[in-house]
């Protein structure tokens, strides 16, 4: 287990020390950003972003499975929402690992099981995400993996725009998401059925001609 701890610079003052554990969890709940300066145990400086992207040096190993995989890339992420669908996924805390292996995604981590902790992953084959999204280091994707027509969405934080946008490079079958589509049917005006107008134009007439009334009266 890596036990290297960091100090954090804020406004010319270091703070902690903490470990790559807790940096990565206040990075998550937000009480760090990517660009935070930390330093090491020698006096090393790096960024948060840095450290994050570093490989953990730990035990934590769930993709012990026997079989021999090619890894094409790794990200550490946060997952953000996972929505129910055809793919379970588990609720996973803290830091998780997305891999792109072969022609599947694989997510890996930890997870609340009663009183203690369980790791595990969950692999979701790439035809199988029909679309993707990036929104600065946010990635969002929609799974086929529900009922016909049904989209399962996900989304993970990969702290860094560079990462999410070179995770989305990797979904060769992922298609935008199509929010234009989506906005311009959100603020469309709305259709007005046909007698609708003419009640409209009738109570215009009406009014109109009461008003003429009106002034013809007041005329004399």
């Amino acid at each position: 287990m890596d036990q290297t701890v960091y100090h954090v610079l804020l406004e010319g003052r270091t703070v902690g020390p903490y470990d790559r554990r807790t940096i990565v969890g206040m990075r998550i709940k937000k009480a760090l950003t990517s660009e935070h300066v930390l330093i090491g145990t020698h006096g090393a400086q790096l960024t948060v972003a840095d450290l994050i992207g570093q490989k953990p040096a730990s035990n934590f190993n769930p993709s012990r499975s026997g079989s021999f995989s090619v890894v094409q890339a790794a990200y550490p992420a946060s997952l953000v929402q996972a929505q129910r669908g055809g793919t379970d996924v588990p609720r996973f805390k803290g830091e998780v690992e997305v891999r792109i292996q072969g022609d599947l995604l694989r997510v890996a981590g930890r997870f609340r099981r009663g009183f203690g902790w369980k790791e595990d992953r969950v692999k979701i084959a790439l035809k199988d995400i029909a679309h993707a999204r990036v929104t600065g280091s946010l990635v969002e994707l929609w799974l086929r993996s529900g009922p016909a027509g049904v989209l399962q969405r996900l989304a993970f934080e990969l702290f860094t725009p560079e990462s999410a946008g070179e995770l989305v490079d990797w979904l060769p079958s992922a298609a935008p998401w199509p929010q234009h589509a989506a906005l311009s049917a959100a603020y469309a005006p709305a259709k007005v059925p046909h007698a609708l107008w003419i009640a409209i134009i009738g109570v215009a007439a009406v009014a109109i001609l009461m008003l003429m009334v009106l002034g013809y009266r007041r005329g004399y």
